[in-house]
């Protein structure tokens, strides 16, 4: 069995093909990397996209890997309508809003519309699974203060569905009787409150709420943000101010957590109060939803690229230990999320969705 995982970000695409007889390990593996190609000048996802597909094929190619050979072919779930958790076909209602970008524009959208169109050389299916719309949060934790307003599910649901269920398996409870915050630490920050497997509650990751990250502006001061907007920016300006250029970026102008670590080592002010407030916003994140689990949780899983950097994480463990039992998951693991999801389609052991 060879299933073919396929995960675009903003500047990389990482694809992966993973082998049964290898007990599901990747036995090709990369991370194309888009900085300084022309692919990030094109203007949308839609000029990427034949680009993006030809480098996926490309990498096949390096590895001798026929498209007849591989049995299941998954992307990684872009911005759609929301959804239940699970595993989705790839229909033509899908590929029609992750083309329109109708729900909102980000690369994720291109994973389902690639590993379509790779599939359908092959004569086979394409899926996603576990979508960043993934939406199980309560009425009351939608409601937002403003009639009109809903806030929204929008976060890494593929890899916080994951990380819950790995901690499920190492502690023997199925991941329907725990109660979990899980933090997924990475260009954007979203904290779960997973309740008897449902996220029950969870910050929208893209669009300005909870805590700072790397490159997104988290929650801001309402006024502040309307003399902003209405003061000297477009909607599109400020939309890429929140999503792109706000967090860490705004003020030292980078999004990489080791180049800020190299300058806390080199005792820059600036960098100091930065990663102090970042780790502040997201220790008072877990502290909050910690309040609803009512002493009921069981563990707090740290997940995402950011938990490799003790920089971070270790001010945050030492401001959030006695909260309860913590974990660490660094890391995305969201391309072997994707191939364990695609694995229990081929093996039975579950059925995909029709969106």
């Amino acid at each position: 069995m060879r299933i073919l995982v396929i995960n675009p970000g903003s500047t990389s695409t990482k694809v992966a093909v993973f082998d049964k007889w290898r007990k599901l390990r990747p036995f090709a593996k990369t991370t194309i990397r888009h900085e300084g190609s022309n692919i990030l000048k094109l203007e949308t996802l839609a000029e990427q996209l034949p680009r993006r597909k030809q480098l996926v094929l490309d990498f096949l190619e390096e590895y001798d890997v026929e498209l007849s050979s591989i049995d299941g072919f998954i992307g990684r779930g872009g911005l759609l309508r929301p959804l239940a958790s699970g595993l989705y076909r790839v229909n033509e209602a899908m590929i029609e809003e992750l083309q329109s970008n109708i729900h909102g524009e980000h690369a994720s959208n291109l994973g389902g519309l690639i590993a379509c169109a790779l599939a359908k050389k092959a004569g086979k299916e394409a899926y996603i699974a576990d979508p960043v719309v993934v939406d199980e949060m309560d009425e009351v934790a939608k409601m937002s203060g403003l009639n009109g307003i809903t806030r929204r599910s929008l976060f890494h649901a593929l890899n916080h569905k994951a990380v819950a269920r790995k901690y499920a398996r190492e502690v023997k409870v199925p991941y329907e009787e725990l109660h979990l915050i899980v933090a997924h630490l990475g260009g954007g920050i979203s904290v779960g409150y997973h309740k008897l497997g449902r996220v029950v509650d969870v910050n929208n990751a893209l669009d300005g709420d909870g805590p700072m990250s790397p490159e997104r502006t988290g929650s801001l001061p309402v006024s502040s943000v309307i003399d902003m907007a209405y003061g000297s920016h477009t909607k599109e300006e400020f939309l890429k101010l929140v999503r792109h250029y706000g967090g860490m970026f705004s003020y030292l102008n980078t999004k990489d957590a080791e180049v800020v670590s190299d300058m806390l080592n080199e005792n820059r002010v600036e960098a100091v109060k930065v990663v102090d407030a970042m780790v502040h916003q997201i220790a008072k994140e877990i502290g909050a939803l910690h309040a609803l689990t009512q002493g009921q949780m069981d563990a707090i899983l740290l997940t995402g690229g950011l938990a490799y950097n003790q920089d971070i994480i270790q001010p945050l463990l030492e401001m959030i230990d006695h909260l309860g039992d913590i974990r660490l998951f660094p890391g995305e693991n969201e391309l072997e999320a994707m191939a364990f999801n695609m694995e229990a389609l081929l093996e039975g052991k579950t059925e995909a969705k029709e969106y």
